[in-house]
């Protein structure tokens, strides 16, 4: 028997929800031939299978979501040997909170946001055990990696190490002075104050994920920072001052939902619910407003590709807005290119395709790019690779409604643009009034490393370039 866990699927996140499967208990199966489909915060990604032979066992079901490197799927393969096609090469490194340089930094191409100076890579262990176990590398097209966050309790550092295969059960996180916590959980936690140690994870293999520091602060002694915030619900759907019932035996109660019928977020909406919640924790956001004219411009003018090139002459004119932010070691990081997140409404919630390098790619070039990542977002086939290391984004809510907004900053990105309803207002021309086409626009920034004349100055450029009639 081999079990097959759930891969680092390449994007650094800690679990994923299962969409559908390809295959059935008793189904005999052979190397690369679809298997499953998950969803991860950013995207669907279809899972190959690993070993020919015969599915013993599925660990979970539509809408389950699993941890990575928790078991995913038996196999009975022949004589009890894996067969697969061919070793892969090593695939896409874990990611591990660096110690960054403290002064800022240019690069040609941005990395993850948690990506090491230096990159650890390793093989799949090798299972003791007569029953063997896959450590979650896919075999086939997809490279991953099998390696595994830990945070050391005693002394709040992170190193990795290699997943032997299977996963402790549900229980207390901190298992031999380590804890097991999702990149997110970890980063709210120490915005709280939160001690992980005294949390018990409520995700699959007992990871400590989002929920359960939410559900402690909200409820343990210290709490001051969630609590005073009574009339907002919390990422998990729980307001702040929601009491809670703890299971027996369990160090952290279980949070009571607050109206009955409701249902659990998952995919994109539970990765929204996370994403803002950590950026309403840990952003000190800041909005300017203004119009840009355009009643000079020519027919046939194209918003979004216009809007594009405005902000790369934005971040230009002022590289501070075009960075990433570490405010736990208030380390900067500016970007020499501008990589721009797109939102992209859908019916399943927000996605955010980027369009790369938009300061030297041609108007026809950014049509094509957008087309293509606008259609790949809504029918779900967009790639991981499409929707990370963004550095700048861009929200044309103005397609449906609204003139101005306050736009969230998601660290580690520092600024976010957002283009309202245009509209023709009347404004006063030498000494006269006229009707002109203009389109409101709305900053906001990082106000904990973004002053406020680096972001007025930034807006200006977008200003200046919109306001040319070609």
């Amino acid at each position: 028997m081999t079990t097959f866990n759930l891969p680092d699927l390449g994007e650094g996140l800690a679990e994923a929800e299962i969409v559908r499967w390809h295959v059935n208990v008793g189904d005999a199966v052979t190397v690369d031939q679809p298997m499953l489909a998950v969803e991860t915060a950013k995207a669907v990604v279809e899972v190959p299978v690993p070993f020919s032979g015969v599915v013993k066992t599925l660990h979970g079901q539509p809408g389950d979501v699993i941890a990575t490197g928790a078991p995913l799927i038996d196999f009975e393969t022949t004589n009890g040997t894996a067969t697969t096609r061919g070793a892969m090469p090593p695939g896409p490194t874990a990611h591990v909170a660096p110690t960054r340089t403290p002064a800022a930094a240019r690069s040609n191409s941005p990395l993850p946001p948690n990506a090491a100076s230096e990159p650890h890579t390793s093989t799949p262990g090798t299972s003791k055990r007569s029953t063997s176990s896959d450590a979650g590398t896919v075999v086939g097209n997809m490279p991953t990696s099998d390696i595994e966050l830990i945070e050391t309790a005693h002394a709040g550092s992170a190193h990795t190490r290699t997943n032997g295969g299977g996963t402790s059960p549900p229980g207390p996180a901190s298992q031999g002075g380590r804890l097991r916590a999702a990149p997110a959980a970890r980063a709210l936690a120490k915005r709280l104050g939160v001690n992980l140690t005294a949390l018990r994870g409520t995700g699959r293999g007992g990871v400590i994920i989002v929920d359960d520091v939410l559900a402690h602060s909200n409820i343990g002694p210290s709490n001051s920072i969630v609590q005073g915030r009574n009339s907002a619900p919390d990422s998990s759907g729980t307001p702040g001052g929601a009491s809670g019932t703890s299971a027996p035996g369990n160090a952290t109660p279980t949070p009571t939902p607050a109206f009955a019928g409701g249902e659990k977020l998952r995919g994109l909406r539970r990765a929204m619910s996370q994403s803002m919640s950590l950026a309403r924790d840990n952003v000190t956001k800041c909005t300017l407003f203004d119009d840009a004219d355009l009643h000079h411009w020519r027919e046939g003018q194209d918003f979004t590709t216009r809007l594009l090139r405005a902000i790369a002459a934005g971040c230009q004119a002022e590289p501070a807005l075009n960075a990433w932010y570490d405010g736990n070691t208030q380390t900067r990081r500016l970007m020499t290119r501008t990589d721009v997140g797109m939102a992209v409404d859908t019916g399943d919630g927000l996605i955010v395709p980027v369009i790369r390098d938009v300061s030297n790619r041609t108007p026809a070039e950014l049509r094509a790019e957008i087309d293509r990542l606008k259609k790949g977002a809504r029918d779900r086939t967009v790639t991981p690779d499409d929707l990370r290391d963004v550095t700048f984004m861009l929200s044309n809510f103005g397609m449906i409604a609204g003139r101005y907004a306050t736009p969230v900053v998601v660290p580690p990105m520092v600024a976010i643009l957002g283009s309202g309803r245009l509209s023709r207002d009347v404004v006063a021309v030498d000494g006269g009034i006229e009707a002109h086409l203009r389109m409101p626009l709305s900053l906001t920034f990082d106000h904990r490393c973004v002053t406020g004349g680096e972001a007025a100055r930034f807006l200006a450029a977008v200003l200046r370039d919109l306001e040319k009639d070609n």
